[in-house]
């Protein structure tokens, strides 16, 4: 899911939630009250969004720079071997 559509996503929801609340009768206070527990909710749910999506372009990184490496590696075996035949073919 890109970040874009989550960020939109989690937008929604919280103009929705915030203006059910709003028009549902209520006293002040207990609306206030919902809407202070209402944003709680939604820094949550935006906190582990965000530490999701962090987790997981380190995971992509991580991975992509194992794989760099173990090319590297098998290259430059390649090329010690090419080398090793190359100075054997000319002794």
């Amino acid at each position: 899911m890109s970040s874009k559509i989550l960020v939109g996503f989690l937008a929604g929801a919280a103009v929705g939630a915030l203006a059910g609340i709003l028009f549902a009768p209520d006293k002040g206070s207990n609306t206030r009250q919902k809407i202070a527990d209402k944003t709680g909710d939604i820094k949550d749910s935006v906190k582990n969004s965000y530490n999701e999506f962090v987790d997981g372009v380190k995971q992509t990184y991580a991975g992509a720079k194992e794989e760099a490496e173990d090319f590297a590696n098998k290259a430059k075996a390649k090329l010690d071997g090419v080398e090793h035949e190359v100075k054997n073919a000319m002794s």
